[in-house]
């Protein structure tokens, strides 16, 4: 998950500058905790040892609880653990632990300043630190809180004297940081002249220009040189991101050029999504002069470059150790920043540190801070981690925020679809598109459409279904699923048959290698009574997608059909053991009634019963069936749905 405010762009870090600027060497990389921020280790061969190690730990995938062992052994293993798992709070303890048996091993320090920061728990991480850099020799951890602590008391004049003495060592983000934090140093001290002279050689720097500009153009506005401001703020690579458009927007409007404000402003995607960039517009629009508010301190600006750091170190599954360190204390030195809070809260949660991670959301929430486009990918994380609970709860607490806001109501409807929650899904897809379709763009409206056909088929309101997804169709002509959703419902329920099937085929052509649409073909043909013509599409279904139960369960009745009866025996008895509870297209008693009695007993006696078939019909006699059978299969749906466009 990318940072909502794109710091990535701000640091102007791209490619090969990207790492030249940023990133760590190899050896720096090795173990648990980052080595631009501690001492240098002992020489080989105990490194290489201690490399080793660590890399069994990073497997290890036991409980974080170890048995204990004299001494600081075991604290540190555990320790050691809970980091390998980004359990901050537990790893913070455990390092405690083994740092209070040996104060003065290096890595034991970093490592309970990481987890502390890691955890949040400034107070004690600050003590740690001072009682190391007393004692004469900080690891820069230790020294980079020292600094952030002096900062946040307005000793700039202490500040500026740690750089002095204790320099970061080249190599990795710490001269570049030093730097930064020198700039707002001088700030703070009363030395503009000085801070703008040293963000300009730092913008001379490869691969730091659009970080350095970015910054000299905030410390110009804070003193009210707003021409400057505006002229450096120009640069894409300085203002190419949420931050740098809301800091450019204010210092036009200071500069009485409000309209060039609303202009950069609606060249925003999905405006409604960033509720300040919008609150900004609609003032600048009523023709006030907006204050610049982005940096009101010296500690704001600080607080500023540690979260465009932080955001930079950010990426997906490789979010680099840094990046939360920077965050977590750009979040202590300004802690009425929202942007601070919200990169912290993302990357607790993409570190699974959900319940931390939910502290901050809600902190932003009570704020009046919570950022739509931030929420909408948190909503997703958690869905994705399954945590479905969770995340229905957060869409539902952002619809109550944002009423208005659409994707909110189709992000809400489509994780009551994924839970089968059909019945509720329709509604919730109704107020997405009752403000879709009130918009310029019809295009805005497809994917809520076909998302609320889908509800409606499963509810079985069939003419409210068709219409919706005709109607997505005739915006999205070219989308195979719904071409193939579509055909296979109005196939399977007997209906338009020969219509059903020519949506079904164009969708093959669109996506001839979908086991699901191709599941879908072979079906149709089924249903139509085409049997023989059905044998291939299902086999290369059943070759796409071989450990689906529904498609190889489809596969035994084709084959029943056309007379290879010991062949469907084999898919269905597949189809049984490949069963899971949450397949709850595949009918279990059904396979098991066909393997007893065969299909055409089957078939006959759904024919009899209404088109289901009798509870406990064909059910072996060691099995007794606790549920009714449910309804035929139900159409088949691509694996994944296309992504909705912008609203």
């Amino acid at each position: 998950m990318k940072p909502i405010l794109m710091l990535a762009i701000a640091a102007g870090l791209t490619g090969t500058a990207a790492l030249a600027a940023m990133a760590l060497n190899d050896e720096d990389r090795a173990g648990p905790v980052p080595a631009p921020l501690a001492q240098a280790a002992p020489a080989a061969p105990g490194r290489q040892a201690q490399l080793a190690t660590d890399m069994d730990v990073a497997l290890d995938t036991r409980p974080t609880t170890v048995a204990p062992i004299p001494g600081r052994a075991g604290p540190y293993l555990a320790a050691r653990q809970a980091a390998a798992k980004n359990d901050f709070v537990a790893a913070s303890r455990y390092f405690r632990d083994a740092f209070g048996h040996d104060d003065s091993d290096a890595f034991l320090q970093d490592g309970a300043l990481v987890s502390m920061v890691s955890a949040g728990e400034m107070a004690d991480a600050v003590a740690l630190a001072q009682r190391l850099v007393d004692k004469g020799d900080p690891t820069e951890l230790a020294g980079l809180v020292t600094r952030i602590e002096l900062a946040k008391k307005g000793d700039w004049a202490g500040v500026l004297a740690m750089l002095d003495k204790t320099p970061s060592r080249p190599g990795g983000p710490g001269p570049l940081l030093d730097g930064m934090t020198r700039a707002w140093a001088q700030m703070g001290a009363g030395k503009a002249s000085e801070a703008f002279a040293t963000l300009e050689k730092l913008s001379q720097q490869r691969g730091a220009q659009g970080m350095a500009q970015f910054q000299l153009a905030l410390t110009k506005a804070s003193v009210g040189d707003y021409e400057a401001a505006a002229k450096g703020l120009e640069r894409p690579e300085a203002s190419g991101h949420l931050l740098g458009i809301l800091a450019r927007a204010q210092v036009l409007s200071q500069l009485e050029r409000n309209d060039e404000a609303i202009a950069l402003l609606d060249e925003v995607d999905a405006l409604e999504t960033e509720p300040q960039l919008k609150k900004l517009r609609d003032r600048l629009a009523a023709g006030e002069r907006v204050p610049f508010d982005v940096v009101a301190t010296p500690a704001d600006g600080l607080a500023q470059v540690l979260i465009t750091f932080g955001g930079a170190l950010m990426g997906g599954e490789d979010t680099d150790p840094l990046a939360l360190l920077y965050a977590r204390l750009g979040q202590y030195l300004s802690p009425d920043m929202p942007e601070a809070r919200l990169l912290v809260a993302q990357l607790l949660q993409s570190a699974g540190q959900f319940d931390l991670a939910e502290r901050e959301f809600d902190a932003l929430r009570t704020l009046g801070e919570m950022r739509p486009a931030a929420e909408l990918a948190r909503i997703d994380t958690l869905a994705r981690a399954d945590r479905e609970a969770d995340a229905e709860a957060a869409a539902r607490k952002l619809t109550d925020a944002y009423p208005q806001l659409a994707s909110a109501w189709v992000a809400l409807g489509d994780l009551l679809r994924q839970q089968d929650k059909f019945a509720d899904a329709v509604p919730a897809y109704d107020k997405a598109l009752d403000i879709l379709q009130k918009e310029d763009d019809p295009q805005a409206s497809w994917f809520a459409l076909y998302a609320r056909g889908i509800a409606l088929e499963r509810t079985r309101q069939f003419d409210r279904a068709d219409a919706d997804f005709q109607a997505a169709l005739k915006l999205q002509p070219e989308q195979a699923p719904i071409l193939n959703y579509l055909g296979y419902s109005w196939v399977d329920r007997n209906v338009r048959l020969d219509e059903g099937l020519d949506l079904i085929k164009k969708a093959v052509a669109l996506r001839p290698d979908d086991g699901y649409i191709l599941d879908s073909l072979a079906w149709a043909y089924y249903r139509l009574g085409r049997y023989a013509e059905a044998v291939e599409p299902m086999e290369k279904a059943v070759s796409a997608m071989s450990d689906d139960s529904l498609v190889n369960d489809h596969m035994g009745d084709i084959y029943w059909m056309v007379g290879r009866k010991r062949e469907a025996e084999i898919q269905w008895k597949r189809a049984q053991s490949l069963y899971k509870p949450e397949d709850t297209d595949t009918d279990l008693n059904r396979i098991r009634a066909k393997l007893e009695v065969g299909l055409d007993a089957v078939l006959a006696a759904e024919k009899a019963n209404g088109g289901k078939l009798p509870p406990g019909f064909g059910q072996p006699a060691e099995t007794a069936a606790t549920e009714p059978a449910g309804d035929a299969p139900a159409p088949g749906a691509p694996a994944t749905e296309p992504v909705p466009p912008k609203p």
